[in-house]
């Protein structure tokens, strides 16, 4: 059995909203953050969200990074339904175009620093 786990995207406009909304994944959302968060360049993340929206995004945006959590999209759908993030949030499902290839550069990408789970921690 396969795992199907979600690929969720931040977009900000300060790294610090980032940090905000990895945080609130976790504690709010309850989603388990596998591995750390990877950088995305802004243009790249634009980008894959217009493929999404199948149109221009309405603003650019100066910080993203991908991150991968151990629930699948619905799931993480719902979950981030119920709380109010301080940035933009994308769970991007296998059904996209762009999540085949965002899931094979995903380990290649830089990682973004700054952020440590608490349910890494002792």
């Amino acid at each position: 059995m396969a795992i199907n786990m979600a690929l969720i995207l931040i977009r900000a406009d300060q790294e610090k909203k980032i940090l905000n909304a990895l945080a609130d994944l976790e504690r709010h959302a309850k989603l388990k953050i596998n591995g750390k968060p990877k950088i995305l360049t802004p243009s790249y993340a634009d980008q894959v969200l217009e493929s999404i929206l199948k149109g221009k995004v309405r603003s650019k945006t100066k910080w993203a990074v991908l991150v991968k959590v151990e629930e699948d999209t619905t799931k993480s759908i719902m979950q981030i339904r119920e709380i109010h993030p301080p940035a933009h949030v994308v769970v991007i499902s296998p059904e996209y175009e762009s999540y085949s290839d965002l899931n094979k550069t995903y380990y290649g990408l830089k990682t973004f620093r700054g952020y440590y789970s608490l349910k890494n921690r002792d």
